[in-house]
């Protein structure tokens, strides 16, 4: 149980993300509405998909670095990285369904998600680079190298283009963000456990993915050794 305390944690704020988030008052803006609901959702999948590239980088820079066992940052640092696409896929398809209602079309072409869709894609090759490479070692280091290219790339593309150019997303272009107008006292208590519950089951799903592999890894000594 005290181990597991940060994954029951996940559960019961999620559980409250999801009922209150969809129960609760919102503010009645124009045009957003009750979409205004996606922001618990929206919003807290991105902020994950961040935590986990970073996470996935900076084991990448371990291994490079040599710091601990190179089997285990390549794999922590893939598994993060195959995490963290999840939730930045999630994050465009969701905020796709939000658009479509309050900018009139699923894609509209905005620096963010252009940017967004780039940043996933660069990463996405990070994936195609591992499948290209078939000596271990090699294929470690020229994916952590890279791993660490897609996540510097990832920063303009997502938190500083779009903030110079014309945007229609909060906080972007000019365009004002949540903290100014529609964040209130209403969606903030609501707001901040959805993005650590959504955090926590981000860290919660890789670590099952590296037990996985891990299991893998050693079925398949097993079998060598016969």
């Amino acid at each position: 149980m005290k181990r597991n305390w940060w994954k029951i944690l996940s559960v019961v704020l999620l559980v409250y993300t999801v009922l209150a988030g969809l129960l609760w008052d919102v503010p009645r803006l124009s045009i957003l509405n009750e979409t205004i609901r996606a922001l618990y959702f929206h919003v807290p999948m991105w902020f994950t998909m961040v935590l986990l590239f970073v996470i996935s980088g900076v084991y990448s820079a371990l291994h490079l670095g040599r710091w601990g066992s190179a089997a285990k940052t390549d794999l922590f640092a893939v598994s993060f990285a195959h995490t963290g696409v999840a939730f930045g896929l999630l994050g465009i398809f969701s905020g796709m369904i939000w658009a479509n209602y309050t900018w009139g079309s699923p894609w509209h072409g905005d620096p963010k998600q252009i940017g967004s869709a780039v940043s996933l894609l660069i990463y996405l090759a990070y994936f195609v680079l591992r499948a290209s490479v078939d000596n271990d070692e090699q294929r470690a280091r020229l994916s952590a190298a890279y791993n660490i290219f897609a996540f510097v790339a990832m920063v303009p593309l997502i938190f500083i283009i779009p903030r110079m150019t014309s945007s229609m997303h909060p906080g972007n272009g000019g365009n004002p963000g949540f903290n100014m107008y529609d964040l209130d006292s209403t969606m903030r208590p609501v707001f901040y456990p959805a993005v650590i519950g959504w955090m926590l089951l981000g860290v919660w799903i890789t670590s099952l993915r590296i037990r996985l592999r891990q299991i893998e890894n050693k079925l398949e000594e097993y079998e060598d050794g016969f």
